[in-house]
């Protein structure tokens, strides 16, 4: 398995120019700090407590919490009673002080949302998208929602061109805020760490194609490049899920987000989770992998036809190799397909892995609808983004 920190915080910084992720270049202290800043919430942090927490010496916490003052990423929280001596100061992080933008990029649409610091959602946009229309087409739809869904002080590259954008680090409370970088998901193949894209599975005119490279030149950030349901299952680890799990997406296709020990785990080549291509039944249907008798292919065919029923006990099936494989913890649901009756899936699903259960004489497995609905793969793109600023394994 893959820790999730290195190589894309390295693609992140690089994807955009020198400098111009202004947090994900900081010291892993400073990241220590800022992460600990951000689960305080307005409550606040002293700094003894920041210093004990880290095991950095006072002297050190001082330092880098009066450089993230400087930059506006800082705050004073007011003062908290000590057990002896003075009022302690506490701090807090100023979500405001930066942003992310995530695009979450399927075959029919784009949707994009921009978050804070804390990952709360402030923007969001959608709009109709063909992804066989071709690399201009979708670069230039990319570029203009992501336009769309920038407040006045973020505009930026996304309207102005790349030298528009506020790129620089803070200099002091007053400073317009800066817009870190956009996490972009989409259905794989894909290698990651590159931002090259494979054959994506359904349209294999993207196949090599540097979309990492393409829109960190036409949005003017930097750019990282995940699959969607590796984004959505950052999201949810970063969000507060625990444990190992397994996230399935089905909407306009099917595939998993894995995350085992914590980490997002992508593999040794990035393909990981390429749920949906299990072949389960030899003489099926055809899929668009070339394949016959896929899950994705035979959900789908389900779906089409309206027997939900039937779309759910093959996901089930699906689902219960997983568990058998990799003995997670739980199975979380997601997509459009699931948003649209959740019940059904939760209930299919869930017969088929306590069936399972009864057979092998464990507990089931628990079945839940992933938090963040249909948006939680856009909302897990921004974190690409933000889990380098605050040391967490991300883009």
């Amino acid at each position: 398995m893959r820790g999730a920190g290195g190589a894309g915080t390295a693609g992140a910084a690089g994807a955009g120019g020198g400098g111009a992720n202004l947090l994900a270049l900081r010291s892993h202290n400073a990241a220590l700090v800022l992460d600990l800043l951000r689960t305080a919430g307005d409550e606040g942090i002293s700094r003894l407590e920041l210093a004990e927490r880290t095991g950095l010496t006072p002297q050190a916490v001082s330092k880098i919490t009066a450089r993230l003052r400087e930059d506006g990423l800082a705050a004073e929280a007011g003062r908290r009673a000590s057990t002896g001596g003075k009022p302690r100061t506490v701090l807090r992080l100023v979500p405001e002080a930066g942003h992310a933008v995530g695009v979450h990029l399927d075959r029919d649409e784009v949707r994009v949302v921009l978050v804070d610091l804390r990952g709360t959602v402030v923007g969001e946009r959608r709009a109709a998208l063909d992804l066989g229309a071709g690399a201009e087409a979708v670069l230039g739809a990319v570029r203009e929602t992501v336009a769309g869904v920038l407040p006045a002080g973020l505009e930026g590259a996304s309207r102005q061109g790349p030298a528009g954008l506020d790129r620089a680090p803070r200099q002091g409370p007053a400073a317009s805020p800066a817009l870190l970088g956009a996490g972009v998901a989409l259905p794989g193949p894909l290698d990651h760490a590159r931002g090259v894209l494979h054959r994506v599975t359904g349209f294999p005119e993207w196949g090599g194609f540097p979309l990492r490279e393409a829109l960190a030149e036409r949005l003017g950030v930097p750019v990282v490049v995940d699959k969607d349901t590796n984004a959505a299952a950052l999201g949810l680890a970063a969000g507060g899920e625990g444990g190992s799990f397994a996230y399935l997406h089905l909407g306009t296709g099917l595939g998993a987000g894995l995350v085992i020990g914590g980490g997002v785990h992508r593999g040794a080549r990035t393909g990981a989770g390429e749920f949906g291509h299990q072949v389960i039944q030899l003489d099926g249907p055809p899929c668009t992998c070339g394949n016959r008798g896929c899950i994705e292919a035979l959900c789908l065919e389900a779906v089409a036809r309206g027997d939900l029923e039937e779309a759910a006990r093959v996901l089930g099936a699906g689902a219960a190799n997983l568990v058998g494989l990799l003995d997670i913890d739980i199975v979380l649901l997601g997509g459009r397909t699931v948003a649209a009756a959740p019940e059904a899936f939760t209930g299919g699903v869930g017969a088929v892995l306590k069936a399972r259960a009864r057979r092998t004489g464990q507990d089931a497995v628990p079945v839940r609808v992933a938090a963040g609905g249909d948006g939680a793969v856009a909302v897990g793109a921004a974190q690409l983004v933000l889990g380098p600023v605050f040391g967490r394994g991300g883009g």
